[in-house]
């Protein structure tokens, strides 16, 4: 199994369509920047080729692990230690199959969003409790997250 770069690549830049949908004003823009403490101001003094360009880059990061926690193939890959080339012949018969089980769009959106409720929600969860933020920041920012996991997963696991 080869890393698909492209999905991953597509699965990045889909976090960008979804914050410029979820972050306008006329959606949740707004409240995020009412309960971020920021204002219309600050927004316009931002870098936003840097902002964009390093949220690419740690999307791209994200599709990473995204990819291991949606393809269960990569899982028979690590029982063999990541070289198919040293594995028993009942490693080729699994993948022969398995191989392409379960990579659908479908099944890679629902183990995308189980991951965001499960680990994103809770870090951003524990992060605004000692940042002294509120719970509509926290819901906002994670339903950011959640969107963006469902559909990275979704768009890994389908690409084979």
């Amino acid at each position: 199994m080869n890393i698909n770069f492209l999905a991953l690549l597509l699965a990045a830049l889909s976090t960008l369509v979804v914050g410029f949908i979820w972050y306008n004003p006329k959606v949740f823009g707004n409240v995020w920047m009412k309960e971020a403490g920021l204002s219309e101001e600050d927004m316009k003094g931002a870098n936003m080729v840097k902002i964009f360009g390093l949220s690419i880059v740690y999307a791209f990061l994200i599709s990473f692990i995204l990819q291991m926690l949606t393809i269960h193939q990569f899982g028979a890959m690590g029982m063999i230690g990541g070289d198919p080339t040293i594995a028993k012949p009942s490693y080729t018969a699994f993948m022969a199959d398995y191989g392409t089980a379960f990579r659908t769009f479908k099944h890679g959106a629902l183990h995308g969003f189980m991951t965001a409720l499960f680990l994103v929600f809770p870090l951003i969860g524990t992060g605004a409790l000692y940042e002294r933020r509120s719970f509509k920041y926290v819901m906002v920012t994670s339903g950011f997250w959640a969107v963006c996991f469902t559909i990275m997963g979704g768009i890994i696991c389908m690409m084979q």
